[in-house]
């Protein structure tokens, strides 16, 4: 079975970073969808192939949704892994955004697939968003949390390696079989505060998209997510103040974060960021 389904023309890309991001556990605050949709739309960047999404899911638990087309027809839409293509002409390389909904089943035929047209089309370098509930603030800059299996990339992009052991996601499986396949990879993980987990994030979204474009030198204008961000903040500020006791959990946050900025600080996240996972 063929699984990647061509959606336009095959585009003719220099080298490209692939970015991908998965609704599910790890796309809290639906973060990092939202951050991959964003630089996608920014970019301009063009649907051009899909994973069958039939091997992949139980349809009984992630269900099609029937919809009515401009024509008052049925449609029925599945659940979508769409790879769009996006030139950056004020880089060297281009651009494969990845974006879709975790995987329930043949994580190895997914990933394999994904790492096959990744290879036919020279990528350069793998880039996954994620975000985690996390005890932070919402009132001070979102931290980004990033890993690597390459130890010279790691060194290259200041990155802190993790020592996690224990259950894993798709984002897991999928860098294993990038390292396996020897492409480098990185994983960036966003941070959303416990005390609002089901809320989107924009400010979260934003980081990471900022995150991006630092990593890959490009320019991606944030401006609408910089304006929700101020929105979202203020929103949670003002549900804050109805309760005194989030009111004194903020503060401690705000006080622990302003202690820990400086040298050793990603520490304490990256140990947030395997109690999550073990939670998973």
């Amino acid at each position: 079975m063929d699984l990647i389904r061509p959606q336009g023309p095959v585009p003719q890309l220099r080298r490209p970073v692939l970015v991908m991001a998965f609704e599910g556990w790890n796309d809290a605050g639906d973060s990092a969808t939202t951050a991959a949709d964003h630089i996608a739309e920014r970019l301009g960047a063009e649907v051009f192939a899909s994973l069958d999404p039939e091997p992949f899911y139980d349809f009984t638990n992630t269900r099609p949704m029937v919809r009515l087309n401009a024509e008052g027809k049925r449609e029925i839409s599945w659940p979508t892994n769409d790879f769009y293509a996006a030139k950056m002409p004020d880089s060297d390389r281009d651009m494969i955004i990845l974006t879709g909904t975790e995987p329930q089943l043949r994580w190895r035929t997914y990933c394999e697939a994904v790492v096959q047209l990744a290879s036919q089309h020279d990528v350069s370098l793998v880039v996954s968003l994620g975000a985690l509930i996390a005890d932070v603030v919402h009132t001070r800059p979102t931290t980004i949390y990033g890993a690597s299996y390459d130890s010279a990339l790691c060194e290259e992009l200041d990155l802190e390696p993790s020592g996690y052991e224990g259950p894993t996601g798709i984002v897991g499986v999928i860098h294993d079989a990038f390292h396996r396949a020897d492409m480098g990879s990185v994983s960036l993980w966003g941070t959303v505060p416990s005390y609002v987990p089901h809320a989107p994030s924009p400010k979260a979204a934003m980081a990471l998209v900022n995150r991006v474009a630092r990593l890959v030198d490009i320019k991606i204008p944030v401006d609408q997510l910089k304006s929700s961000s101020q929105v979202y903040e203020k929103q949670i500020t003002d549900l804050v103040a109805d309760d005194l006791e989030t009111q004194e959990y903020v503060a401690e946050l705000e006080a622990r974060y302003d202690e820990a900025v400086g040298p050793g600080s990603g520490e304490a996240l990256i140990s947030e960021l395997e109690q999550f996972l073990r939670d998973q």
